[in-house]
C-alpha cells in the first residue's frame, strides 16, 4: 500500500537533544532540567546545520532546556521563513521519580528487595517495562504518554496534509533518548498492519536523528481528500533512518572541562566567561562521541521485558 505521490504525505524527524551537564554523570536524568553543556550546544548547532537543507514546516520540542535548546538550534539553521516551534510536556523524558539526580547502579545488591534498595536511596537498573521508581514512570507509562503525543502532535498534521492535498510535509520533534524510543513505536503502530515494531530504538547518540515516513492511502499531491474523523484512510508507516549522527564527526570537545560545563546562552565567548581558568569538570574524553553516562548509559545495553 502506497500513496499515489512519489513523496510520503508526512515525514517526522525525531532528534535527541545535545549533551546535557547530567549526561556526563552516572545519574538518573529525566525531568531534572539540566542545561546543555557547551559541547552539547556545539552538537545541537551541528545537527541544525546538517538538517538545514531539510525544510521543516513545524518543530515540536520538550520544554526541558536540553531538548528545547536543541530544537531552537535546528529552527535557527532553517531558511526563512523559519518554521514555528511549539513545546509539549508530552515530549519530556521518562520521569524517574525519587531517583531523579541520584546515581544509578547496574545490578541489585544481593539480599535486598527493590523496595529495600529504594529505602536506602539505591536505584538499580529496572528490567521490566512495568517497573518504576517511587513516584516515577515505567516504560509502559512512557509508551502511553508517547501514544498521546503522537495523537495530539503528529496525527493532526497527517490528516491536515491529506485533506489539503499536500504531500512532502516534514516536521521535526526534539525530545529525549528514552522518550524517542517509545515515540517511534507509537507512530509505527499506526501502520495498517497494527504490528508493534518492538523495543529497537534505545541507545541513541546525543543529537542523533531517526526518521519515520507516513503515507496516507490514496493521497495525491494537489487533490484534497475527504473523510470522516471516525473513518480515516489507512496508513503505511515506515522507519527509514535510525540514530543518524554523522554530523558529530567534526564536533570536538573543548578541553580543560569547558566542554562539559553548562552552556550559558548569554555568554558568547566562553573564554572570557571562564577567564582562562582550568575547570575540574569531567571531560568525558573516554566516552564515545555522542554517548552519555546518565540513565544507565541510555539503557542501550539493558535487557527490558
Amino acid at each position: 500500500m502506497t500513496s499515489e505521490s512519489s513523496q510520503p504525505t508526512l515525514t517526522v524527524t525525531f532528534i535527541r537533544h545535545g549533551e546535557s551537564t547530567d549526561n556526563v554523570r552516572s545519574v538518573w536524568a529525566g525531568w531534572k532540567d539540566a542545561p546543555l553543556s557547551n559541547h552539547g550546544m556545539n552538537q545541537a548547532k551541528a545537527v541544525g546545520q546538517s538538517l538545514s537543507g531539510t525544510r521543516f514546516t513545524a518543530i515540536y520540542a520538550s520544554p526541558l532546556k536540553r531538548a528545547l535548546w536543541t530544537g531552537q538550534a535546528v529552527q535557527e539553521a532553517q531558511p526563512e521563513p523559519k518554521p514555528p516551534l511549539e513545546t509539549s510536556l508530552l515530549l519530556r523524558e521518562r520521569y524517574w521519580g525519587v531517583a531523579e539526580g541520584n546515581p544509578w547502579q547496574w545490578g541489585q545488591t544481593a539480599g535486598l528487595t527493590l523496595e529495600e534498595h529504594f529505602a536506602r536511596g539505591l536505584y538499580p537498573v529496572l528490567h521490566e517495562r512495568g517497573q518504576r521508581f517511587p513516584e516515577g514512570e515505567s516504560m509502559d507509562d512512557l509508551f502511553e504518554r508517547a501514544k498521546k503525543a503522537i495523537d495530539e502532535l503528529v496525527m493532526p498534521q497527517v490528516w491536515r496534509a491529506a485533506r489539503e492535498g499536500k504531500t512532502g510535509v516534514h516536521i521535526a520533534v526534539a525530545s529525549h533518548g528514552l522518550c524517542i524510543s517509545e515515540l517511534v513505536p507509537a507512530l509505527v503502530f499506526k501502520d495498517a498492519s497494527g504490528v508493534h515494531p518492538g523495543d529497537n530504538y534505545r541507545g541513541l547518540h546525543n543529537t542523533a536523528w531517526t526518521r519515520v515516513t507516513i503515507d496516507v492511502q490514496g493521497a495525491k499531491e494537489g487533490v484534497p481528500m475527504e473523510f470522516a474523523d471516525g473513518d480515516p484512510p489507512k496508513l503505511q508507516v515506515r522507519v527509514t533512518d535510525v540514530n543518524r549522527h554523522e554530523h558529530l564527526a567534526e564536533v570536538k570537545r573543548q578541553k580543560g572541562g569547558i566542554g562539559s560545563a553548562g552552556y550559558d546562552p548569554k555568554q558568547k565567548d566562553i573564554r572570557a566567561f571562564f577567564g582562562g581558568a582550568k575547570l575540574q569538570a569531567n571531560d568525558a574524553s573516554e566516552t564515545e562521541e555522542g554517548r552519555s553516562e546518565s540513565n544507565a548509559r541510555d539503557e542501550a545495553d539493558v535487557e527490558i521485558h
